[in-house]
């Protein structure tokens, strides 16, 4: 069983005593009340010259542990907002990753931003209850689910007028992300067996993805350097956690990653006229 067979199994199990607590016909009333959803993939998108940043409220890892407490997530994610993030990821897998749906009730009530609900979505209650909540994207990892339930689930983000991260970490799952239809389409550099990280795959997986998604770098980004080196190869956006969570100036971070990735594509973008 792999590390995410094995995320799945407690996610699955979590998720039926919240059902049995709030049935979907209980759910749907609330998702369809909640405030209109924000628009993530125009807040992602890109001339060319901009890299967009995700900025992620996390407070652990199964491969890290601990990261940080985050007493606060609302004002972490003000800080992100004021350093110019596009968007705030955040975790609410509770067993290996500290995370909660209380999380994106007060990071939501912080930040006018579109709001990304990072977890394991195996099932159309996730996300009404993202809706529900006020998030405006959802993760649907490919590895995870079956076409029919891809194509399902993006049909429904899309109804909800939400949008979707989906996440591939090889070729042959960006070809299904491409042939579902994704618009924001993630490239996560961690191996799903070994939780390794190898940030050459990114570079080796992007020509697969067509120019007019939005093509997201997740994992591994350390520091400015690891952000540059993503964007000079084709990333238009980049998640990053870790390196903002243990960082005592996050605000400051996030500016810095954005301005830094943003000046390598237009760079890139000059030498190519």
């Amino acid at each position: 069983m792999s590390v995410l067979d094995d995320i799945i199994v407690g996610v699955r199990e979590d998720l039926e005593v919240r059902r049995r607590a709030l049935p979907i016909e209980k759910l749907r009333p609330l998702a369809d009340a909640a405030a209109a959803p924000r628009d993530a993939l125009a807040a992602l998108r890109s001339d060319g010259t901009r890299v967009s940043l995700i900025a992620e409220v996390k407070r652990r890892s199964p491969s890290k542990g601990s990261l940080s407490e985050i007493a606060d997530p609302a004002e972490l994610a003000a800080a992100y907002e004021r350093g110019g993030a596009a968007v705030v990821s955040v975790l609410t897998e509770e067993r290996r990753f500290g995370g909660s749906l209380a999380d994106l009730d007060a990071v939501r009530s912080a930040v006018e931003l579109p709001i990304l609900r990072k977890d394991f979505t195996v099932d159309e209650y996730q996300i009404w209850e993202a809706r529900a909540h006020g998030a405006d994207l959802v993760l649907l990892i490919v590895a995870a689910l079956s076409d029919e339930d891809l194509i399902r689930f993006l049909d429904l983000t899309h109804q909800l007028g939400m949008n979707a991260l989906v996440e591939a970490h090889t070729a042959q799952e960006v070809e299904r992300a491409v042939r579902v239809g994704a618009r924001i389409i993630g490239v996560n550099v961690r191996n799903l067996l070994t939780l390794g990280i190898d940030r050459s795959v990114f570079s080796r997986l992007v020509s697969g993805i067509p120019t007019d998604a939005v093509i997201v770098a997740e994992s591994g980004v350390r520091d400015r350097a690891d952000v540059e080196q993503f964007a000079s190869d084709g990333a238009s956006a980049v998640l990053v956690g870790e390196a903002l969570v243990r960082h005592n100036n996050p605000e400051a971070t996030v500016a810095e990653f954005t301005a830094a990735a943003s000046m390598v594509r237009t760079a890139l973008l000059k030498n190519s006229r």
